[in-house]
């Protein structure tokens, strides 16, 4: 009898049919993390989805690496570069969210 009534619901749905249990789960996101490769703070599967940065309540598109439990983000300073050819970059101390946008 349980089937007669499941029946209903998934005509027409065809192959796009999904359970609650199907839905991806993401990583929970660290108190810091880093887009360069080689710094110990980065996480690739993180990267595989959309994480935002809101900074003293402003999203922002420029951070390099974030620390949410000491207050503070990392940007580039300019076109300036290292003697390894990475941007400089400079602390910026404040109010740090991460979200999956």
């Amino acid at each position: 009898m349980a089937n007669e009534t499941i029946a209903p619901y998934r005509q027409g749905l065809g192959d796009n049919f999904t359970t609650m249990n199907d839905t991806a789960t993401r990583p929970p996101l660290p108190d810091r993390l880093s887009i360069d490769p080689s710094s110990p703070f980065h996480n690739r599967d993180v990267f595989q989805h959309d994480v935002g940065i809101r900074f003293n309540d402003k999203d922002r598109t420029d951070v390099e690496e974030y620390c949410i439990s000491e207050g503070w983000i990392k940007v580039a300073a300019g076109k300036t570069l290292d003697r390894k050819g990475r941007p400089m970059l400079i602390k910026l101390k404040g109010k740090v969210e991460a979200y999956y946008a």
